[in-house]
């Protein structure tokens, strides 16, 4: 077995934990320091059982995934399904405490181990509530409250941030709020179709469920993402966005339960500063979601392409259509609706498809055109085709055969930046060089770039500055860059956490050539020692007054949140309030 690395250490690579290790407290005498389950006045058996039953029976003990490949727990049959499935992000979504990122996951229990190695919980919550109702939330945040427990909140596991973790945390785990209903919704704001949907419902429930309806829905690229949480509150971005907006453009209103125990409604005319800060200020932070009211759309055509062209040794030529390519994308940006969805290492293009509401075929092969002549001017060896499916839906599964979960995997690292439109008509030289340096440096565990290009302009979506609190960047920004690197998932933890130290220095690389610029928080790294400005801007000042307003304890934490810097992470993991 791999000698075991404390996930934190990671953090200290550019600086976003300091002094780990430097808090005193071994034990919870401290009454600025969450517990945990070492200290005595962690809740008793007794406690928990009680608490329990207030909840229905609902508090589940947490345990790792990877529990039945070690110890008494073993057993062979089981722990070969999970070593099989561990890198894939089925085996997440039923589990109450587990998350999908090896960097959190820390190799504390791993089914790639002797079945007398060590597993523990490591950064996994102690307890997890199976939530059916916002009085649930309540019961739970009393409870934390009154034993002084740190809190967490998980739906699906997506989480490269370490929102949904927390050593001796009780767990809100809302997965099972699957209620869609579909409503005309009638506001000052909005008259039209809308979904109220449940803190757990996924993308690809909600896509098949709106294209009965015969409506379509902003949502995510993974089709197990959820909605109504951590993927909205970021500001979420999706294939449908240059025609709709960000997901958290698209919100009527919220359900809530805050830390105070409170049921709410957030709206614009209703609790409207906090529904101002759960769209775009950041997930898990504000109160606990029940549930989500969101536009739907008429549904239509949509058309689609994909595209791939190759590198066969003639770099000049195959760099040079890569930088045709981002030209391109200012043309694209001028068309309404229009979005790709693309990546490339030093080697493969691909265009992993675009999409183009609302149009015929023709109209998206019009707009590639001139496109595929300079891939043939270029002499690239490139495959290209188009489409054109009846609704939305039709076209996201013909583009994601390997629905309802897709082909994603979770061994790998990820980061990125928000590329402004500036960057590219005028620095576009240098971006061009920043793209070859990260793509070839690492030949050991290539870095892809992948870009995610819509038109989120307030011109294009209809809505002003200030109406939520999506990070400003957004709308200056010509696409979404993100980085994946991918490794062994059977390798040892120091791997992982040095391709997340490299990930920060191509995130820096990328801001030099785009001040002012930023990035998305769901697919940004935890560690980013300037997070306030790349993911909040100017908006954090009062995203904090809200944070002091609905959690006045702060009982609610996650690394790179906002207010998450009054707090350490100290001895064993223990989270502690700073002075």
């Amino acid at each position: 077995m791999y000698a075991k690395t404390n996930l934190l250490a990671a953090a200290t690579l550019s600086g976003f934990i300091s002094n780990i290790y430097a808090f005193p407290f071994g034990n919870s005498s401290n009454p600025t320091c969450r517990v945990l389950p070492s200290d005595a006045t962690w809740p008793t058996e007794h406690e928990w059982s009680a608490f329990s039953r207030s909840v229905g029976g609902r508090l589940i003990v947490g345990k790792p995934l990877a529990a039945v490949c070690h110890g008494e727990s073993f057993i062979e049959g089981a722990c070969a399904t999970i070593r099989e499935s561990y890198n894939l992000t089925i085996p997440y979504f039923d589990d109450p405490v587990t998350v999908m990122s090896p960097l959190w996951l820390n190799e504390s229990c791993s089914p790639y181990t002797a079945p007398s190695a060590s597993c523990t919980l490591g950064n996994l919550a102690s307890y997890a509530v199976n939530v059916s109702s916002a009085k649930d939330v309540q019961a739970a945040v009393k409870f934390a409250k009154k034993k002084n427990i740190r809190v967490s909140i998980k739906n699906t596991g997506h989480d490269y941030l370490g929102r949904s973790t927390g050593k001796g945390s009780l767990a809100l785990w809302t997965h099972n709020l699957k209620d869609i209903s579909f409503s005309n919704y009638t506001s000052a704001h909005y008259t039209g179709p809308a979904v109220k949907l449940g803190a757990g419902v996924q993308a690809f429930e909600v896509y098949e469920s709106a294209f009965r309806h015969g409506l379509r829905v902003t949502g995510g690229y993974c089709p197990t993402v959820g909605l109504a949480g951590g993927w909205v509150s970021g500001g979420g971005h999706g294939a449908l966005s240059s025609l709709y907006g960000l997901g958290a453009d698209n919100t009527l209103e919220y359900e809530v339960v805050t830390t105070e125990g409170k049921h709410l409604v957030a709206s614009p005319s209703e609790n409207s500063d906090l529904f101002w800060a759960m769209n775009g200020g950041g997930g898990g932070a504000y109160g606990v979601v029940i549930s989500q009211t969101t536009r739907a759309h008429p549904d239509g055509p949509v058309a689609g392409v994909e595209m791939t062209f190759t590198n066969t040794g003639d770099d000049d030529a195959y760099w040079a259509a890569v930088e045709a390519w981002q030209r391109q994308l200012l043309v694209f940006d001028q068309i309404p609706g229009f979005n790709t969805f693309w990546g490339f290492t030093d080697r493969l293009f691909e265009l992993y498809f675009s999409t183009l509401p609302d149009a015929a075929e023709g109209a998206i092969a019009d707009a590639f055109n001139p496109f595929i002549e300079t891939l043939q001017k270029l002499g690239l060896q490139y495959t290209y085709s188009t489409s054109e499916k009846p609704t939305y839906y039709e076209h996201f599964s013909y583009y994601n055969p390997g629905l309802p979960y897709g082909d994603y995997t979770t061994n790998n690292n990820l980061g990125g930046r928000l590329i402004q439109r500036a960057a590219v008509q005028d620095n576009l030289p240098n971006l061009m060089a920043t793209f070859r340096n990260i793509t070839t440096k690492n030949p050991a565990h290539p870095f892809r770039v992948n870009g995610i290009a819509n038109n989120v302009t307030h011109a294009r979506i209809g809505n002003s500055p200030g109406d939520n609190a999506v990070l400003p960047a957004w709308r200056d920004s010509l696409y979404w860059l993100n980085m994946d690197v991918y490794f062994d998932s059977d390798g040892p933890i120091s791997v992982v956490e040095g391709l997340q130290a490299e990930m920060n220095v191509n995130q820096d690389l990328l801001k030099a050539l785009t001040p002012g610029g930023g990035a998305y928080i769901n697919e940004a790294t935890f560690d980013n020692p300037d997070w306030k400005n790349d993911y909040f801007g100017d908006n954090y000042p009062k995203l904090l007054a809200v944070k002091e307003k609905y959690d006045p304890a702060f009982l609610l934490y996650g690394p790179a949140s906002v207010g998450s810097d009054r707090w350490e992470l100290g001895n064993e993991g223990r989270l502690c309030r700073l002075n």
